[in-house]
């Protein structure tokens, strides 16, 4: 009879047709070939491979950022004290090149001409100001003749002698009127480290420069000077007009130092990255609340100024003079110096008149 043959019930599994190959119809439904063994495919597993990836990055940057961070010196710099100059608007930075030999060898030494001399002096001065009224670098001559609080007046690089960063911050605060954000320091061993690690640093001279104490002998041209040639660069004083003319070199070379550590042949490099990172947070010395976000904006301050997104200029200079106690010393054009330094003091432009190069 007709009726007598009932329609197929579907079973539950669906490998119940065909034996082996039977169930080739509800491959996608089932477990199939592409299917791990939990029974979803396996293209599903890569968002949580990826996943694992970016938290082991994250946790890399991080960890890398906080060791860097913890390897930076630091030194109660910028505490209160009666009579400070009170906040200004903007960010300014004291940045000093000591001529400490903390770290060299006496073959380095010798090799560098540094000379044997125990202790920490300043060896370079620069006032960094960046806001809304743009971004300014200003050399501040180390032997600036300047009141220093509890001194009499002496040469600028005198305060340091004296009493170190803290006493040097209170002495350029004082002379300017500006509030001190920020300060670093780096000695030689680190301001050599450092350009070796980014590879050395180009620089164009503009006529031969020979200082048998610094160890410099330079032809005319554009160059790249290594650590050594470098610290010979920024040290001599084998010029003309002496220390102004150094302080030109070094604003010129700190710039360039800048635009190379942060362009991306050397921070996507990480065989340049990494040493200069290490060498350079073992080398700065910062304020206590200084980190190391701070040093790098720091650097894009400084890489604007080379790239002429910003001023770099002297302290104009009024004259010399010459006393049995402190030596020679030049002295500040306190008119041409007020305009400039209330302008950074306020955040404004500075105005053209009181650049000087």
């Amino acid at each position: 009879m007709a009726h007598s043959r009932s329609a197929p019930v579907p079973p539950e599994d669906p490998y119940a047709y065909g034996g082996q190959h039977g169930g080739d119809q509800f491959r996608g439904h089932g477990q199939g070939a592409h299917d791990g063994p939990s029974g979803y495919p396996r293209r599903r597993r890569w968002p949580r491979v990826l996943g694992v990836l970016v938290l082991v990055l994250v946790l890399v940057v991080v960890g890398g950022y906080f060791y860097l961070d913890s390897r930076l010196k630091r030194e109660d710099v910028l505490s209160d004290y009666a009579g400070r100059v009170a906040d200004t608007p903007g960010t300014n930075w004291l940045i000093v090149g000591s001529d400490s030999r903390a770290g060299l060898s006496r073959e380095q030494r010798h090799k560098l001409g540094t000379g044997q001399a125990a202790g920490r002096r300043t060896d370079s001065m620069m006032l960094l100001h960046y806001g809304s009224g743009g971004t300014t670098l200003v050399s501040l001559p180390r032997d600036s003749y300047l009141p220093i609080p509890g001194h009499g007046s002496n040469k600028l690089n005198a305060a340091f002698a004296f009493g170190g960063p803290k006493l040097l911050v209170r002495t350029v605060e004082g002379a300017t009127g500006v509030h001190i954000d920020h300060y670093a320091e780096i000695g030689f061993s680190g301001f050599v480290g450092v350009v070796d690690a980014v590879g050395g640093v180009d620089i164009c001279v503009k006529s031969p420069m020979k200082d048998p104490k610094a160890k410099l002998d330079l032809k005319p041209g554009c160059q790249t000077l290594d650590g050594k040639d470098a610290l010979g660069y920024v040290r001599s004083r084998a010029y003309a007009r002496a220390d102004l003319e150094r302080v030109e070199h070094q604003r010129q070379f700190f710039g360039a130092l800048m635009k190379k550590s942060t362009g991306p042949g050397v921070l996507l490099n990480p065989f340049r990255s990494v040493p200069m990172a290490l060498n350079a947070t073992s080398n700065f010395l910062v304020d206590d609340h200084d980190h190391l976000y701070d040093l790098a904006r720091m650097m894009w301050a400084m890489r604007g100024v080379s790239g002429g997104g910003g001023r770099t200029t002297t302290v104009p200079i009024g004259g010399t003079g010459q006393t049995p106690s402190v030596g020679a010393y030049i002295t500040w054009d306190r008119a041409r110096a007020g305009k400039l330094f209330g302008a950074l003091a306020h955040d404004e432009p500075v105005p053209a008149s009181v650049i000087s190069n």
